[in-house]
């Protein structure tokens, strides 16, 4: 039997919206309000999804229980998979010193903390985003910026807001070429229109970020090396995205930026060296103030020895990215089980798609492919690098494991509430309500990409979600396709820093458990400032000259 997603089912769209937000609701207020611990959380979360997907839509109950179940898959993989592996890896890492070195070798760059941030969690962050994304950014730089002493919630907090202007290219362009594939946009018009929208905040947001960790006084002290670091990210990602395609932005950009931080660093230093590791106005979080203390110098070997895990990190995370060999080794394994009683028996309504449209439900078990599986193999060649018998890695795992059996849970618990509401249709009420601004719309269409990440944790999840409805109401607003498009994705990557499996992967990067409460509260202001800035700016490119101009048709 075929259910039809039904998006006002109470005749009107305040209640029907109300209605829908409550998961959401609960699940944050459980979070920031009551500081409940993020598995409870998100089982409260999942709790009322289910109830108003069932009492509210009249979606049948064994259809809400497969779909929550579909959820919990994908949570495991590849989200669980890829916080477990670069986990284990930090875990080899610290035991056998390594990590120390890697932290000395960086504080040789420079001692700075603001200059540090710059270059771990905005640059390097940026390249894992483009190598890989789904959470690997903020697991690799949280967990290095945790070492070199940060305090917890800088550590996660900062890796979260660093982790934005790079998230709409994503893992090799999937999100952009996602949303073109399942909309019918043209890829490369959509690619150019994200790429005349980011780069504007690609350059804010470093310093947004020296801000938010320092203050406007401190972030003014190294304007010269921020501006050096936004816009040798900026412009790469104008040119490759406006005359190449996607799939390198942010890869490309993110070494440019890599590489002109370094360069700039060897002929310019602040004069006063930042060494506090806490958040500006929040020094009871874990850090410390104090001067500087005096770097450790190590012989060329060590530096070598401490950097090559996180070389073949890189290396294998690249590999496994490439399209092609995904492929391979979809084509080695890679079963796919139809949710039966759920695949193609949910159907999907105008205006949200041009014509009733069956929403299939497969989970692919793409274990080889996955790009966890990458970052295992690269941490079990690392390993026996560092020197590890068989032995010591097995029980290093298991101990990984035990260590975030509770964020595993939680990722599994957050991605079965997301896959419910897509599948339930209470996000699309949720788009539906913004949909219906009128001359606002290019504000509020934004927000909805914000929504729509914020609630998945994915922005290719909010591209499939809302690049319909975004195509669907441009047009009859007679507003460009292209521009609304674009606009999704790009105020999406704002709402990434607020979705829960974002803030779960930073608590268990930098082991601050029980404290994902603490990181919402503190990223929610950054996360709805920096969207409603990108909102902003969508309107202008909508009605103004002469940011009109840049508008792809």
């Amino acid at each position: 039997m075929v259910w039809q997603q039904i998006y006002d089912p109470f005749g009107n769209m305040v209640i029907s919206t109300l209605l829908a937000a409550i998961p959401v609701v609960v699940m944050l207020a459980a979070l920031g309000i009551f500081h409940i611990k993020a598995h409870i959380a998100a089982g409260l979360g999942l709790l009322a999804a289910l109830l108003v997907a069932v009492l509210a839509y009249g979606m049948p109950a064994p259809m809400a229980g497969k779909a929550a179940l579909l959820g919990g898959f994908t949570g495991l993989l590849p989200i669980g998979w890829i916080v477990l592996n670069i986990i284990f890896l930090q875990q080899l890492a610290e035991k056998n010193g390594s990590f120390k070195i890697l932290q000395d070798s960086l504080s040789g760059i420079t001692e700075d903390r603001r200059l540090q941030l710059l270059l771990i969690a905005f640059s390097f962050g940026a390249f894992f985003e483009g190598a890989a994304g789904f959470g690997t950014p903020v697991a690799v730089t949280a967990g290095i910026l945790i070492g070199l002493g940060f305090s917890p919630l800088a550590a996660s907090g900062l890796s979260l807001i660093a982790n934005t202007a790079p998230v709409a290219f994503g893992a090799l362009g999937t999100p952009v070429i996602t949303l073109a594939k399942v909309h019918g946009y043209d890829l490369m018009e959509v690619t150019a229109m994200i790429g005349r929208q980011l780069p504007f905040f690609s350059l804010l947001v470093p310093f947004w970020l020296i801000w938010a960790f320092a203050g406007r006084k401190a972030m003014m002290e190294i304007w010269p090396a921020i501006l050096v670091t936004g816009l040798s990210f900026a412009i790469p990602q104008y040119l490759v995205s406006n005359f190449i395609g996607p799939e390198l932005v942010d890869i490309i950009a993110a070494i440019c930026s890599m590489i002109a931080l370094i360069l700039f660093l060897r002929v310019w230093q602040p004069k006063k060296v930042w060494t506090s590791t806490s958040l500006k106005g929040h020094e009871t979080d874990g850090g410390n103030v104090g001067p500087a203390v005096a770097v450790q110098r190590h012989s060329r070997a060590d530096l070598m020895r401490a950097w090559t895990p996180w070389l073949i990190l890189t290396i294998f995370v690249f590999i496994w990215g490439l399209p092609q060999f995904k492929t391979f080794l979809n084509s080695l394994f890679a079963p796919t089980f139809p949710i039966d009683g759920l695949h193609n028996l949910i159907m999907k309504m105008p205006p949200v798609v041009p014509s009733p449209t069956k929403e299939g439900a497969v989970y692919t078990l793409n274990l080889l492919s996955a790009t966890g599986t990458g970052i295992l193999a690269s941490a079990l060649v690392g390993a026996l690098v560092m020197k590890y018998n068989p032995i010591e890695i097995v029980a290093n795992y298991l101990r990984t494991f035990w260590l975030v059996r509770y964020s595993l849970m939680t990722i599994v618990l957050m991605l079965a509430l997301g896959t419910l509401t897509r599948y339930s249709g209470t996000d699309t009420t949720l788009g539906l309500a913004f949909a219906n601004t009128g001359v606002l719309y290019p504000f509020f269409g934004t927000l909805m990409g914000w929504i729509g990440v914020a609630m998945t944790g994915s922005d290719t999840a909010s591209n499939v979600l809302f690049g319909g409805m975004q195509k669907v109401a441009a047009e009859q607003l007679g507003l460009s396709p292209n521009l609304m498009g674009a606009a999704n994705s790009s105020g999406g990557v704002m709402g990434k820093m607020i979705d829960a499996q974002s803030i779960v992967v930073a608590s268990t990067a930098t082991r601050w458990f029980n404290h994902e409460g603490d990181i919402l509260r503190y990223v929610f202001f950054h996360s709805i400032a920096l969207a409603c800035l990108v909102g902003l700016y969508v309107t202008l490119q909508a009605y103004v000259w002469p940011f009109s101009l840049m508008v792809v048709r």
